[in-house]
């Protein structure tokens, strides 16, 4: 009777793993369905200039450069003062999907901000290079997209491995494809700089990205090394605190 017991047991948790996989596998499939349909919305970029061999749409040097007093994340920007920050996706991505599926619902509402950082989609260099080329489209395509319907809009950065942000496997150097030179970027180094790996490419990128785009101000969420500021004299770094630290007043 025991051994029946057992064997039921099992043969209903075995039921119960399937059924709940299954469930997550799907609601994990509608909840980023629209981020991958359609050539990742291909009319984002309608009306483009595109750079590259692989088509990044450009994201235009504004006629006037202007420095955000603040950065708020997407997920917090309801708390933050629209005329004192400007709107950042410094954090998870899933924090920040809603703008990815649905960018058209948020144009009136970031016109009211100082500014908007494209998305940092995530480019880690553990993913296929395919994956990591896709992700700094989509932050380019919204960009773009944002930037043509009059949101001030600043390019986010972020590089992978060496095969995004040097010529050694691609003709090109992709993680700043779609940016134009000797204008504002942003960068975010937060979490970058906790271990020598980390900060190698961290820091292997920023001196590739500055000899790439020479770029007049870079902003930074949270803190960039000071012998990198030193390295570009002619470049002005705008640091910027991350949420929690503004949060807690540090």
């Amino acid at each position: 009777m025991g051994d029946i017991m057992s064997e039921e047991k099992e043969k209903k948790t075995r039921r119960t793993r399937r059924t709940t996989k299954k469930r997550s596998v799907v609601d994990s499939a509608v909840r980023n369905a629209a981020c991958l349909s359609d050539g990742c919305n291909p009319e984002l970029v309608i009306g483009a200039e595109f750079d590259g061999v692989f088509e990044m749409p450009i994201i235009k040097k504004p006629k006037k450069i202007i420095i955000p007093n603040n950065l708020v994340p997407f997920s917090k920007m309801e708390k933050a003062d629209p005329k004192s920050f400007a709107v950042c996706e410094y954090e998870n991505d899933v924090e920040f999907k809603d703008i990815l599926v649905h960018p058209d619902e948020y144009i009136e509402i970031l016109k009211k901000y100082q500014g908007f950082i494209s998305p940092d989609c995530s480019v880690y260099r553990d993913m296929p290079l395919a994956i990591q080329i896709t992700n700094i489209y989509r932050s380019r395509a919204i960009g773009y997209c944002f930037q043509k319907h009059g949101v001030y809009v600043v390019p986010c950065v972020r590089w992978g491995d060496e095969r995004t942000y040097t010529r050694k496997f691609l003709p090109e150097r992709v993680a700043f494809s779609g940016v134009e030179k000797h204008s504002i970027v942003s960068v975010g180094s937060y979490g970058q700089l906790k271990d020598k790996v980390n900060r190698y490419y961290f820091e292997a990128g920023m001196d590739a990205m500055m000899e790439e785009l020479e770029p007049e101000v870079v902003l930074v969420y949270s803190k960039m090394p000071n012998h990198i500021e030193e390295k570009y004299p002619n470049t002005r770094f705008v640091e910027y605190p991350d949420w929690t630290s503004v949060v807690r007043g540090d």
